[in-house]
This record gives C-alpha cells, sequence and structure tokens, in this order.
C-alpha cells in the first residue's frame, strides 16, 4: 500500500487539499527546503536561517556545510566538504535553483548515513532505471528514456568531472556540478534520486508549465502531508540515535507552514 492511499481520520475542521503527482521527478520543480533542511536538523545538524531566504547546514563535526540562497549568482544549493581523513582534498557541489528536493535529499541524506563498504557504482542506479548510455571520446554520458535529464563524466586533464542537467522543450531546467574530489557514493546516491521514476508531490499551484509533464490530481489531507513529513524526520532522528550513545541535541527547524507542515515553491 502507497503512502497516498493511508489517510489518517480528519478532523471536524480538515479539509482536503488538491496536490499533483508529478512525472518525470526531474522537472518537477525545486518543492519545499524543509524536505533538505528539517532532515538535517533532526540528525542533529544546526540550522541558520537568514530574512532573506538563505539557509544553511552544517553537520556535527563542521565538515560539511548545505547551503541554499535564493539570491545568489546563481540562486541555487551549494554543498561542500572540508578535506578530512576520507577525503584529502576539500569538495564542492552545485544544484540549480530548480533542481526539485527530493534529488537533492537523495545526496544530502547520503551525508548523514556511514559509507558503504562497497565501492560505489553511479552508473548502476541508471542502469536499473533503464536510462541509455553512450560514449563519444573521453565523455560518457547517461540519459533518461524521456531524454529530459542526463548524467555526464568526463575524464579532463583536473580529475574525474561530473556534470548532471534537467530541461524542457520549454527551456526550464536546472544544472548540478560536482568537483573532481567529490567522494563518489555521494554522486551515487544523487544518480539514484535523479533516475527514481516515482512521480513527487506539489500543490496546486506550484506545477511548472511543462507540456510533457504527466500529473495525477490527488486530495491531500493537511494532517497527511505533517504526518509523512514526520515519518521522514523520525527516520533522521533514529540514524542519529544510532551514531550516539547520548541523548541527541535540539537542533532548530525553519518557520512552521500556517497551514500544513509542507509548503512547496
Amino acid at each position: 500500500m502507497s503512502r497516498f492511499s493511508r489517510r489518517p481520520r480528519p478532523t471536524s475542521a480538515e479539509k482536503a487539499e488538491q496536490h499533483y503527482l508529478v512525472a518525470p521527478r526531474a522537472l518537477a520543480g525545486g518543492g519545499d527546503l524543509r524536505h533538505v533542511f528539517e532532515f538535517l536538523a533532526a540528525g542533529d545538524w544546526p540550522l541558520a536561517v537568514w530574512p532573506s531566504g538563505r539557509v544553511a547546514a552544517r553537520d556535527p563535526a563542521d565538515t560539511v556545510r548545505v547551503a541554499y540562497d535564493p539570491n545568489g549568482t546563481p540562486a541555487g544549493w551549494t554543498i561542500s566538504g572540508k578535506a578530512t581523513g576520507e577525503n584529502c582534498e576539500p569538495w564542492a557541489v552545485t544544484f540549480g535553483q530548480a533542481t526539485p528536493v527530493e534529488i537533492v535529499a537523495a545526496f544530502t541524506d547520503a551525508l548523514t548515513v556511514p559509507r558503504s563498504a562497497h565501492a560505489p557504482n553511479v552508473w548502476a542506479p541508471l542502469e536499473r532505471a533503464g536510462w541509455r548510455t553512450s560514449q563519444d571520446a573521453d565523455r560518457y554520458t547517461a540519459r533518461s528514456p524521456d531524454g529530459t535529464a542526463w548524467l555526464q563524466y568526463h575524464q579532463g586533464r583536473l580529475g574525474s568531472l561530473w556534470w548532471a542537467a534537467a530541461r524542457s522543450k520549454e527551456g526550464i531546467g536546472w544544472t548540478a556540478t560536482f568537483t573532481p574530489s567529490t567522494p563518489m557514493h555521494l554522486i551515487q546516491a544523487f544518480a539514484a534520486g535523479l533516475s527514481d521514476p516515482r512521480p513527487v508531490m506539489r500543490a496546486r499551484g506550484f506545477v511548472p508549465p511543462i507540456a510533457a509533464l504527466e500529473t495525477t490530481s490527488v486530495s491531500v489531507l493537511p494532517s497527511e502531508v505533517r504526518s509523512w513529513h514526520e515519518a521522514r524526520l523520525r527516520s533522521a532522528r533514529t540514524a542519529a540515535w544510532a551514531r550516539s550513545s547520548g541523548p541527541p541535541g535540539t537542533a532548530p527547524a525553519l518557520r512552521p507552514a500556517s497551514r500544513h507542515t509542507a509548503t512547496y515553491r
């Protein structure tokens, strides 16, 4: 049974609101920042929020920073890591402002869990999702079945360069860049989120004007949205507890929505 079919009993004053399940997810629009930041906060990442809309989080060890700036040049996400014992060089990743938060979260969620002992394979999740691959000299590209999203690898003089993008025929889309020292298991997590065929949910009025999008209208109770979001936060808290023998710290949250937890841009 999917999460969309589990409906809590509504309160007397609660009314269902119209949302849409949107596919492909790569072109679904940015979404709610709290999907990323409140998950990190629940895992004991301190948050900083500015009146300008800029938000940043740092891991408890202060080795990784996740930031979103709606007024940056360009606007969007910057994620950076310091040189540590596991990573001999600092690294940085950028995601454009229209990158869906569910895809960003695939990358940032992976920052909160131990690295697998298995060697990472960036192409594996793309191949499982039926993405087409091609090679042109020293460039290797995987492209989604509908051709709207792709991930490219280039072996250059400065190292292994990764680049991703999604774009509609209307010109709506985003790009992502990864410095050569970006940990491969994080790029693999991003690739899994990028190629996930499941639709994502957006509120009415927040679906991009893209003709190729497939949308399914669903009626959603505010309590359902709160419940789904809280389940995600519980998983972050559980992981934080598992990493620490002591009680987790209290992490701040972004400002609450006036009507329900998830508010979509």
